[in-house]
């Protein structure tokens, strides 16, 4: 697949009657500041948990100028703490407007709109903060990579278990080749924890878009749908959005199901310790409720690795969600290693509903946490001396994790060394995860993979999910 694009496509944003750049060409360089500078920052998704946490987080650290949500109660809600910022619900007009005054931009949208947000910032030379996962599709991940080494602008995508000095001292302990040549990796997760298939596979009646909501802005790149909510039970309790302003997740149109959504946490040890790059193929086996409108209820998910410079082939399984009942895990065997790890004073272990095996030839890493920071060794006496807590080459983080995070980039903004979840890392993370949800819509075929030339050599009709169309207004 080509990455070309139209260099000179001028966008309509709905409702106005302004023009705003989308894919234009760059018009200006990424700008360095200075170590005493304050970078001008400003927020496209400023809602919701992440959302709120992101851009006052990143607010600590420079001067939020700018806010921008299609949701006008999460807009006044932050626009108390930040009340210079102006206010946008159109994120290609506030560029349009304000770019000589912002230095960075902070994104925490619907995966759906991660990659034109992100994308229209950097080819503006602006520096990007965006959410996990990094995109909605696999060619744009690997658009977001191009582009942002092209541009020379600061990136960091936001899994904030890359900010833990305990996944760090992670991968160095398996890089140094302690549990051996590693074969076998296994990551579970305790998604789906929104609605999606079983119980939901269908599009819910249309209703009135609230007063409240640019529709419009939050449809953006998709096909338009009407605005839905979920009808109440008892007719009493309070109605919620059926895609606004959570339970986009689980829609193919809007989300990434539990794969996009936890895998650059529970995956990030694992694939950065084995520089696990390009997928050879992907094959998953869904056993509960495929649909085209939302993601399954259950599925397992198997990358085959090649060789890497002094690392050896590696099959790496993924896991989610339910089947009768009963949640997808590794096999029988790991997970009574894994909980024989945890038991202590008499008492029996426990599995934890998010976590990673790693197996090597040497040993066995059981990660108890979505974000691999912690592991627990098999054969334990084996391991007893080895630090686990800081790591040793790579740098060490102080204080938050996800603070951690906002303070790379803002560093990096300012001439300092590359975060370690910059676009290059994440971009390629993001491709490999995103794979993983093709093989779920194809349930059942082995799909091979050739990296570089971003296509499936074996079959053509997968090749069709790597890229999407755009709705006008919003193309890439």
């Amino acid at each position: 697949m080509s990455l070309r694009h139209n260099r000179r496509r001028f966008l309509q944003a709905s409702g106005v009657g302004l023009g705003y750049f989308l894919t234009a060409p760059a018009f200006s360089g990424a700008r360095i500041l200075g170590v005493n500078e304050r970078v001008r920052i400003a927020g496209i998704g400023v809602g919701g948990s992440k959302g709120s946490s992101d851009i006052d987080q990143a607010g600590s650290l420079g001067d939020v100028v700018a806010l921008c949500d299609i949701d006008d109660r999460m807009i006044e809600a932050k626009a108390k703490k930040f009340e210079q910022a102006k206010k946008y619900f159109d994120f290609r007009k506030m560029l349009d407007e304000m770019g000589k005054q912002i230095d960075g931009v902070v994104v925490c949208t619907p995966d759906h709109m991660h990659a034109p947000a992100s994308m229209m910032a950097m080819r503006m030379g602006k520096h990007v903060y965006c959410q996990k996962p990094l995109t909605h599709t696999v060619y744009e991940a690997r658009l977001m990579r191009e582009t942002a080494k092209k541009m020379g602008v600061a990136t960091q995508m936001g899994n904030q278990g890359t900010a833990l000095n305990g996944l760090r001292r992670a991968v160095e302990i398996i890089q140094a080749g302690m549990i051996g040549d590693v074969t076998e990796a296994h990551v579970w997760t305790d998604r789906p924890v929104w609605p999606q298939a079983p119980t939901v596979t269908s599009r819910p009646p249309e209703c009135p878009v609230p007063s409240y909501v640019h529709w419009d802005e939050f449809i953006g790149p998709a096909p338009m749908r009407p605005y839905a909510e979920y009808e109440s039970k008892d007719g009493k309790a309070k109605r919620k959005g059926a895609y606004h302003d959570f339970n986009w997740r689980g829609w193919w149109d809007f989300g990434t199901g539990a794969l996009g959504d936890m895998a650059c946490h529970t995956a990030n040890m694992a694939f950065m310790a084995l520089k696990l790059g390009y997928p050879t193929s992907v094959v998953a086996e869904v056993v509960n409720g495929l649909n085209p409108e939302t993601y399954p209820a259950g599925a397992r998910v198997r990358f085959d690795f090649p060789a890497r410079e002094s690392m050896v082939p590696v099959k790496f399984y993924w896991y989610e969600g339910k089947s009768d009942g009963k949640k997808l895990l590794p096999s029988e065997e790991l997970v009574k290693r894994a909980i024989a790890l945890t038991a202590k004073d008499g008492k029996a272990g426990k599995l934890v509903d998010s976590g990673s095996i790693i197996v090597g030839t040497k040993g066995m890493i059981y990660s108890p946490s979505d974000y691999g920071a912690v592991v627990l060794f098999d054969p334990v006496e084996q391991f007893r001396e080895v630090n686990t807590k800081k790591p040793e080459k790579l740098p060490g983080v102080e204080g938050n994790n996800d603070v951690a995070m906002k303070k790379e980039w803002i560093e990096a903004i300012k001439g300092g060394p590359a975060p370690m979840s910059n676009f290059d890392y994440a971009a390629a993370l993001t491709e490999t995860i995103l794979l993983g949800n093709i093989a779920i819509r194809l349930t059942g075929q082995s799909l091979a993979w050739d990296g570089p030339a971003m296509k499936f050599t074996n079959n053509e009709s997968a090749n069709k999910f790597l890229h999407k169309e755009y709705r006008a207004g919003w193309k890439l």
